[in-house]
């Protein structure tokens, strides 16, 4: 399976739309979502200190637009209207430890409205990881039936199930039984080309009771490659009444507007250009507002400041993390010491190893990112990582960069087969 991220020619043939624009919010089920964007689901990425990472970015007002415009266009204060947690196994949330669920379920106040994704393929399974979601706050909970990753798949989770709708639909029946709060599902075309079933399952899912589905328009056999096929998502939205959400090749705020004139999709969902682009939802914000007071878009740009910044902000929310976990100073005697240390080791590595994956996404397009990157990926604890940003973003200041290239980065286009 191709898990490139590819450019097509296609890309540039998709015409700019001249008045529509994203919607400022929608209703699933109960919650109210401003504006209609979402964070998709990503593993190993759409943790808590990323989410948060990605509200922060997203803050908005009409004054950053340069226009008068009212609350409703200006899509209010924050240009991400949900977040959506990492893919979670069901079978492993209903066996694991209430200590160790609260882990995987972490999530703070200021990330509502917030949804939990959940995969496998036990429809009682499912309904009790859908109950211990809705205990445990969550606004939303949603079905992950896009996943093309092989481990998932083998389990006949994620984009596997897609061959098998009655388990589907049983699924969908016995979870939304379950739990009072909006029930949702992501999936994809169908398994390929020859088996194509977003339609017949975007109309099972309505009839089963579900709030809203979001469909990524390409098949689990076409993994990233080629172009996403909105017209699916168009022929989607034509048999349901339910919230449609568009997903699928949205890179920049034009993308997102023509997206929703080609399909009239009632939100859009943003994955792997965020990690590099954490301002893509305040530049949708900022260009629906001028667009609408206006008649011309319009947003601002990341600068080498704004990285910087940007960087440093994401390092300092992961050392807060690594914080809760205390170095034990000194040898561990005892069993207690011993996992303490363990703990801050462990948390350590773990921030440190993030840190090195999103500062290949956030150097994206900054010449001599490259060099950036290799630096941090030999360094050893956190002040390294920092001390290598500093340096780099000090040179850079320090000479002209006008007229610079952008850069060609392999790391951004290579993305993770679990990113469904």
């Amino acid at each position: 399976m191709d898990k490139q991220w590819k450019s097509t020619a296609q890309e540039s043939a998709r015409s700019m739309p001249a008045t529509a624009s994203v919607p400022a919010e929608l209703h699933i089920g109960g919650v109210r979502i401003a504006p209609a964007t979402v964070l998709a689901p990503m593993a190993g990425v759409t943790d808590t200190v990323f989410r948060r990472f990605i509200k922060n970015a997203s803050m908005f007002t009409p004054e950053s637009a340069g226009a008068d415009v009212d609350v409703e266009t200006s899509n209010e204060t924050s240009g991400c209207g949900l977040i959506m947690t990492e893919f979670t196994s069901a079978d492993g949330l209903s066996r694991m430890r209430e200590t160790k669920r609260k882990r995987y379920l972490t999530y703070y106040e200021d990330e509502h409205p917030i949804s939990a994704q959940l995969f496998g393929s036990n429809p009682e399974t499912l309904a009790e990881s859908a109950v211990i979601c809705e205990d445990a706050g969550f606004d939303l909970v949603d079905l992950n039936l896009g996943c093309p990753a092989k481990r998932v798949v083998a389990c006949n989770g994620g984009s596997g199930l897609l061959r098998d709708l009655p388990k589907i639909q049983s699924i969908f029946e016995r979870v939304r039984a379950s739990v009072k709060i909006p029930f949702t599902v992501k999936f994809r075309l169908g398994w390929n080309d020859s088996n194509i079933v977003c339609v017949e399952l975007a109309k099972m899912a309505e009839d089963c009771g579900l709030n809203a589905v979001a469909l990524h328009a390409r098949t689990r056999e076409q993994g990233y490659a080629g172009e996403a096929r909105w017209e699916w998502i168009a022929s989607v939205k034509d048999v349901v009444k339910i919230p449609v959400i568009g997903n699928g090749d949205i890179r920049t705020p034009e993308d997102a507007a023509a997206m929703v004139e080609a399909t009239r999709c009632d939100a859009v969902m943003i994955g792997r250009a965020a990690p590099a682009n954490p301002w893509i939802f305040r530049q949708i914000a900022q260009y629906t507002a001028t667009k609408r007071a206006t008649g011309a878009g319009r947003y601002d740009r990341p600068t080498d400041l704004d990285r910087y910044r940007m960087i440093r902000d994401y390092f300092d929310r992961l050392m807060q993390e690594v914080a809760e976990h205390p170095e034990v100073l000194g040898p561990a005697d005892d069993d207690l010491s011993k996992r303490l240390k363990r703990n801050h080791e462990s948390a350590q590595r773990d921030a440190i190893g993030r840190m090195k994956q999103f500062a290949s996404w956030f150097t994206h397009g900054v010449p001599g990112g490259a060099t950036l990157r290799r630096e941090i990926f030999e360094a050893k604890r956190g002040a390294q990582v920092m001390d290598k940003v500093e340096a780099f973003f000090t040179q850079r200041n320090s000479t002209s960069q006008e007229d610079a290239p952008l850069e060609h980065d392999e790391e951004l286009e290579a993305a993770p087969a679990a990113w469904g």
